[in-house]
């Protein structure tokens, strides 16, 4: 059921929205949570889809607010939906037009759920300091996206500066998959990492960020490398018997690489925007480890960023870029010569293991003097 209303006020869509569920025989509502979509009208339709897609896991009132400050009439439309193709929750879409889109505050307060967790999501550029916007205020959980913006690590060190308890950044979701399979893949071959590598796609923040976050753990020199991803394609641990690799190179499916064990294919896809908004509602306290990394984000990194086949205008974005932090040039680098180099590496060490264990071996007993003795005492 898909109500339009027209010039209308908050009040009116609130008594409508519970005609609409008596309407439809849900008198009551069974959620869980407030979650108000801050976006754009470009933006709007898939955000509704993907916060609707999530609200099917943890049931929500979805409030979309798309402000139109160009137009000079104030005007509040507004469409109604219960019970329709997105689901089985209520989703509300407001449009504010002229002055009353710089108070958007004042139409949603009345709408919220009582009693019930407030979380705000902005997906596109959202605000620098989220807790501070008119509508990140009241939420008890505020969530961005630092890659929809051009200068994403500008944005992340923006909001690292004005953090408060509950700010998070998809950026980070991104990671758990990669972050829990490398913790699990260090159980099972428990050894000191000397060094890590980690391989992504030019201006992805989620490569900074996982290797800020390996640097951070594991205080060891991390060395990245700039391609034309997508996301995330590799990372090396290097141990003191051997490297331990990640590689996921078309964004799909990951080879685990563990020294002394075959190859594992591994399941590590890109996920979409409504998985990632599912996990962030899973959890409504504050992230301690999420908040104890924005405090070294903006630490330079000591070794240059290795840029890997990429186009002129890349390397010399990853160059500016490295200047604005403090940090060395990048270097531009064969990837295929890495390859060979890093591939010979690892064979000479196999090679190396498997000598040394055949040398750990007991010697077979081959005396002619003991088979002699035997076959005599047997004639």
């Amino acid at each position: 059921m898909i109500i339009d209303l027209t010039d209308t006020t908050a009040a009116r869509i609130a008594s409508t929205l519970v005609a609409a569920r008596h309407k439809s025989g849900t008198p009551t509502t069974g959620a869980v949570l407030t979650l108000i979509v801050a976006t754009e009208e470009r933006h709007h339709y898939d955000a509704m889809k993907a916060a609707s897609r999530a609200a099917r896991e943890h049931p929500a009132r979805i409030i979309i607010v798309i402000g139109r400050p160009d137009t000079t009439r104030t005007r509040l439309d507004a469409e109604v939906r219960v019970g329709d193709e997105n689901g089985p929750g209520e989703v509300i879409v407001l449009r504010l037009y002229g002055e009353l889109s710089s108070h958007a505050d004042s139409v949603v307060l009345p709408l919220l759920l009582p009693d019930v967790p407030v979380v705000t999501w902005w997906p596109d550029e959202g605000p620098e300091v989220p807790s501070k916007d008119p509508l990140g205020a009241f939420a008890q959980r505020r969530i961005t996206d630092a890659a929809e913006y051009y200068k994403p690590m500008t944005k992340i060190m923006a909001r690292a500066n004005g953090y408060v308890s509950g700010d998070t950044d998809l950026a980070w979701t991104r990671l758990t998959p990669w972050r829990s399979m490398l913790a699990a893949a260090l159980d099972q071959f428990p050894r000191k990492v000397t060094s890590v590598s980690v391989s992504g796609e030019e201006g992805n923040p989620s490569v900074r960020l996982l290797a800020v976050w390996l640097r951070q753990r594991l205080h060891v020199t991390v060395s990245r490398t700039a391609d034309e991803g997508p996301g995330i394609t590799a990372v090396e641990l290097q141990t003191t018997d051997g490297p331990v690799r990640l590689s996921r190179p078309d964004g799909e499916l990951a080879t685990l690489s563990i020294p002394g064990q075959p190859d594992r294919p591994v399941a590590l896809k890109r996920r979409d925007t409504a998985e990632l908004i599912a996990e962030e509602l899973r959890r409504l306290d504050a992230d301690p480890v999420y908040a104890l990394l924005l405090t070294e984000v903006d630490r330079p990194f000591t070794d240059p960023l290795k840029v890997a086949g990429p186009t002129v205008e890349a390397a010399a974005k990853a160059a500016k870029e490295a200047a604005r932090l403090g940090e060395p040039e990048p270097v531009v680098v064969d990837e295929s010569a890495e390859q060979a180099e890093a591939a010979a590496a690892e064979a000479a060490a196999a090679a190396a293991a498997a000598a040394a264990n055949e040398a750990a071996q007991p010697a077979p007993n081959t005396s002619k003097g003991s088979r002699g003795s035997k076959k005599e005492g047997s004639d």
